[in-house]
């Protein structure tokens, strides 16, 4: 018999493109070597292009899926992602409460690459004051961070004084991602306890990224799940994302239109062994 692999659970929707969600965080636990465990929190009918519609996962059923994997598995860490609504924010919350051993990645999703709302107005506050002070990591980007902050980041300059202010606000280690800032350069910045430290890449230019938020947050979640430092964590989960990204794909709908794919994990660059 094998050593058993370390465990990750998402908690996040279904993406039936398969870009995003869950299935995005499942291929990227696999590539780690992490065995996934997953609790659906809605079922979305999606592309890289379009949300057309989102349907909820009734709330106890969300509950007992987080519950039953919480029993049965040795759960190093967790992630979330898409959680719609200020319900499922609070069962969420209150089941990792009593689980204080897991490590908890929050990627705090409010809007859709296309520009579609995936958050319920009112579960904001939920995020501020019950999920997010439980988490080992927030991974927000500058739309998510400004909202959090309820104030803008205009600029570079400005990174750094917002990630250290969430990251105070919250209690937390915060990842502040930048790539939505214009210029050649991507600029992450990681702060944790009060150290900060920067990752920076060159921009990948890639039409329809969909699902890098996911996809960066789910490899946190397994370097941490595989025991390393947060810092090396988030530099291999960076490494992985460009990779996605330099190997990203397209296919074709019978009117022609494309739809991008990040190359998550497959055969087509090597799976890491050892150190990543």
């Amino acid at each position: 018999m094998t050593n058993a692999l370390p465990v990750a659970l998402t908690i996040a929707g279904s993406d039936c493109s398969a870009g995003a969600g869950i299935q995005a965080d499942l291929k990227t636990f696999q590539h780690f070597h992490v065995h996934g465990l997953t609790a659906v929190t809605c079922v979305v009918s999606e592309t890289a292009n379009i949300v057309r519609a989102v349907h909820a996962v009734p709330v106890e059923i969300v509950r007992d899926q987080i519950s039953l994997m919480l029993e049965s598995f040795p759960i190093a860490a967790v992630k979330t992602g898409m959680l719609f609504s200020a319900a499922h924010v609070t069962a969420t919350a209150e089941i990792l409460r009593s689980h204080p051993e897991v490590e908890l990645v929050v990627d705090p999703v409010m809007i859709a690459s296309t520009g579609a709302p995936l958050l319920e107005p009112d579960a904001m506050e939920a995020y501020r004051e019950l999920l997010l002070p439980l988490a080992r990591i927030i991974t927000p980007n500058l739309p998510e961070a400004e909202a959090l902050l309820g104030e803008e980041i205009p600029d570079a300059a400005a990174l750094e004084s917002a990630a250290r202010r969430l990251s105070d606000r919250f209690g937390t280690a915060i990842l502040l991602k930048g790539g939505h800032l214009d210029g050649p350069v991507c600029t992450d910045l990681l702060v944790e306890g009060g150290v900060v430290h920067r990752f920076e890449a060159e921009r990948i230019p890639v039409p329809g990224s969909h699902g890098t938020g996911c996809t960066l947050s789910a490899a946190i979640a397994a370097g941490i799940a595989l025991g390393r430092p947060l810092p090396e964590a988030v530099e291999m989960a960076k490494r992985y994302l460009g990779k996605t990204l330099e190997h990203s794909y397209a296919f074709h709908s019978a009117t022609g239109e494309a739809v991008h794919a990040l190359n998550q994990g497959t055969a087509a660059w090597p799976i890491p062994t050892g150190n990543a």
